[in-house]
């Protein structure tokens, strides 16, 4: 696990790199490793950054590549869906999705992993984060330099809060740029204290979501259980209510919705509190191909 602490090479995801990283990898897989070819001129940035571009392809679940052989990525299933239906992520959906993947792989992503599914503060500081995931790990028995965890979370709040928030006295182009995760609203700052500012895990507004992302979630989670706890789903690493910073009555709406997709049925009584899924064996990949079926006839 401890491999992929800064393994982002500290640099946020910038907009237009992941389409740009899925137009080559669909055109020459292996783009980030071929020895005629510079890497860094077919891609148009520097060194440093060609290595974080193949790292974040792989931990949103874009792209794969070998533990051994040839180094070659290719596009995953769901990196053919996106590359296919949303090539310049635009989409919330898209968005939403590249989200859940980051943050439920806890090889790729450790510290994303960690954030959203295991830090139990709503808010927080640099000094709380830093200290509870070096208490984690600790009861893991691994070791990671303190540097890399620091490294980490500035990496995390870069993702998702807009550096004219966090740093608004540093006037710079840098500012302006953006992760596309930050769209999600998913950290906000609440102030500062001292030399320390203080950041909180923020609920988004339930008319962000398609149901269908949300089901693809739920269903890739499920494991093929026919039915689950809400409990479970707001508290369960890895589900809908962690990756997506839910409350309880955001959760509840959001799951109102996608009932209507007739896909699951909320059951309150007998002392019940669960969600029945029409079709348990409903993939992942199933409920992204119908969420931009339905974007697409929308959009007409």
């Amino acid at each position: 696990m401890a491999t992929k602490f800064r393994a982002s090479e500290t640099f946020f995801i910038r907009k237009g790199w992941l389409s740009k990283g899925m137009r080559y990898v669909s055109q020459k897989p292996d783009v980030f490793v071929d020895k005629k070819e510079n890497p860094m001129d077919v891609l148009g940035i520097g060194a440093n950054m060609v290595k974080s571009l193949r790292y974040w392809l792989q931990a949103v679940g874009l792209t794969s590549e070998p533990s051994r052989g040839k180094r070659i990525q290719k596009l995953t299933d769901f990196g053919t869906l996106v590359h296919e239906h949303d090539p310049y992520t635009e989409e919330l959906g898209t968005l939403y999705l590249l989200q859940y993947k980051l943050v439920t792989d806890e090889d790729m992503a450790p510290a994303w992993y960690y954030f959203f599914n295991e830090f139990t503060l709503s808010e927080f500081n640099r000094e709380d984060f830093l200290e509870q995931i070096q208490n984690y790990l600790k009861m893991k028995d691994t070791k990671v330099a303190l540097r890399s965890l620091s490294d980490d979370f500035a990496c995390i709040i870069s993702t998702y809060v807009p550096k004219y928030k966090s740093n608004p006295s540093k006037d710079s182009p840098e500012n302006n740029i953006t992760c596309p995760l930050g769209e999600l609203g998913l950290i906000d700052v609440l102030g500062k204290e001292e030399r320390n500012i203080l950041y909180r895990k923020s609920t988004p507004s339930v008319r962000s979501f398609n149901p269908w992302v949300v089901l693809a979630v739920i269903c890739d989670q499920a494991k093929g259980q026919e039915e689950i706890g809400l409990n479970d789903l707001l508290n369960g690493k890895r589900n809908i209510g962690k990756v997506f910073n839910l409350d309880s009555i955001c959760m509840l709406e959001i799951l109102h919705e996608v009932e209507k997709t007739g896909e699951i049925k909320i059951i309150r009584t007998a002392g019940l509190d669960v969600i029945r899924l029409k079709n348990a064996k409903r993939t992942f990949i199933e409920c992204v191909e119908n969420y931009y079926a339905d974007i697409e006839r929308t959009n007409l």
